[in-house]
């Protein structure tokens, strides 16, 4: 499975957790039904999952009047990946591909404002990240 593929499964899956309140597991098989098993899919659902509350916290300082609550679902999951990739994965993954990849897929998935929001507050993530290093 292509990593960008990973990412829209993870968002569906995320998405699903949210809604239903399953588990990491039982949202990826949903996602996946006959499909094959992809390390990088679990790998971004998992991390996700278990980095949920410090990922929450970083889209929460990088908003302007605003509460995390209020965004919608998918922008909201878009940015869980997305800040994943950035702060867990960054040996991995450059800057540039996270948020290129995060903009696509809000393009896609989100409405015909989420890829100017996605990426305005990715870049800033990313600019605080830089200024830190």
């Amino acid at each position: 499975m292509k990593r960008r593929t990973a990412r829209e499964k993870a968002l569906q899956a995320l998405f699903q957790m949210e809604m239903n309140e399953m588990t990491p597991e039982t949202a990826i098989k949903n996602i996946l039904e006959d499909e094959k098993h992809d390390d990088y899919l679990t790998d971004l659902v998992e991390g996700v999952s278990g980095h949920l509350s410090e990922i929450d916290q970083v889209i929460q300082n990088h908003l302007e009047k605003w509460k995390i609550e209020r965004l919608a679902r998918v922008d909201r999951n878009i940015l869980r990946v997305a800040l994943y990739e950035l702060l867990y994965k960054k040996d991995d993954v450059p800057h540039n591909v996270v948020l290129n990849e995060a903009v696509e897929i809000s393009k896609r998935f989100g409405d015909e404002k989420s890829s100017k929001f996605v990426n305005g507050l990715l870049s800033k993530v990313v600019s605080h990240l830089h200024s830190r290093d």
